[in-house]
């Protein structure tokens, strides 16, 4: 069995995938193979490090390609693989499932900071304190699970203890003639834009929802780039 040099310093891991009675095994890069089963683009070539597809990888068993083509229609090792990685299951070492963890819970953390708020003073939750209620809760985190999923349950388990819940602002701006035209493509990529209208001197007013976490950091974005000259207001958080 030979296998190709994987890229950085991550060690190659086995996909499985059980086919009927058939068992499909391949070496792959952990972190490439992660982020394809997660429906991110990767270079397929760089995720598999395995040369063939085995029917026993430790024993250094090949699957035929009468085998192969009867079951995935193909022969080609990096289409298989990919079918493989993206149907079945990834072997990590405790290392690797250690830090897959961290980055979903990074992730999740981040998603909830964005998207929740303090219900009862309307402020977002600093990242930092969704962590520590986390730990305390002894919350697991799934790495192969979708960060939107696991963030409900997570708020759902933490409201316990704090009071969270998902919500959207929604701001009313006025920007300055001398600043709505550079503005508009940064105010539309931060949300919905509910209304838009140029005003009669120049100025932009815009009604734009945003998840609530991340009222407070648009709100100073946009008073920077305007030096203070913007009229912001939230007008509802629901």
């Amino acid at each position: 069995m030979s296998s190709k040099k994987t890229r950085g310093e991550h060690e190659p891991v086995v996909a499985r995938l059980t086919v009927g009675d058939k068992r499909f095994e391949v070496l792959v890069n952990p972190e490439l193979a992660f982020e394809y089963k997660q429906g991110k683009e990767v270079n397929l070539d760089d995720m598999v490090v395995s040369d063939s597809i085995y029917t026993d990888l430790r024993k250094g068993l090949r699957a035929s390609p009468d085998l192969l083509k009867r079951v995935f229609k193909t022969d080609e090792t990096v289409k298989i693989a990919a079918e493989i990685v993206k149907r079945g299951e990834l072997q990590l070492t405790a290392q690797q499932r250690r830090h897959l963890i961290e980055l979903k819970k990074r992730q999740i953390i981040n998603y909830i900071a964005r998207n929740a708020i303090d219900p009862q003073t309307k402020l977002p939750i600093p990242p930092a304190r969704i962590e520590a209620v986390m730990e305390q809760s002894r919350i697991g985190v799934d790495p192969f699970k979708s960060v939107e999923e696991q963030a409900r349950n997570i708020i759902k388990a933490i409201s316990r203890i704090i009071p969270i819940k998902i919500a959207r602002a929604l701001l009313r701006i006025r920007i300055p003639p001398e600043y709505s035209g550079r503005l508009y493509s940064f105010i539309v990529k931060q949300g919905d834009v509910k209304k838009s209208e140029w005003l009669s001197d120049g100025s932009l007013l815009v009604e734009l929802e945003i998840p609530a976490g991340l009222q407070h950091d648009v709100i100073d974005r946009i008073s920077k780039m305007t030096k203070g000259t913007a009229e912001i207001k939230i007008v509802a958080t629901v």
